[in-house]
């Protein structure tokens, strides 16, 4: 898996948009490329060293995923209560990481979906 295959994966996706967002807090962050559906993160990943992505999941997924696999970490980042770090070079096949990634987007797109109003009778 490359960065450039991963980068069209994501925005092959209905909605998905990208930036990087983080570099304007500190020069470190500049090259960590965030995907978006619905203005919310559901992915990022560092353009620059790209050994994992970060995504979006469930206590329950997560759970089940850290008992599958090894190569799973939280984020750096403790504000990222529902997120897992997905280690590129560990056990887990390149097909489930894009299956995660998938997962992710529609985890956070089903969240922020507007729903339709209720009809009063």
């Amino acid at each position: 898996m490359n960065i450039e295959d991963f980068r069209d994966f994501c925005l092959s996706m209905d909605g998905v948009t990208e930036k990087t967002p983080f570099g304007k807090f500190a020069a470190q962050f500049e090259s960590l490329l965030v995907f978006y559906v619905l203005d919310h993160m559901f992915c990022m990943a560092d353009m620059d060293c790209f050994t994992s992505v970060t995504v979006r999941s469930t206590a329950e997924e997560m759970e089940e995923i850290r008992m599958r696999y090894t190569s799973v970490e939280s984020p750096g980042n403790k504000a990222l209560r529902y997120w897992i770090q997905l280690n590129l070079d560990g056990d887990i096949p390149e097909s489930e990481i894009y299956r995660l990634v998938k997962r992710s987007y529609e985890i956070v797109k089903a969240k922020y979906m507007k729903k339709p109003k209720r009809k009063k009778d």
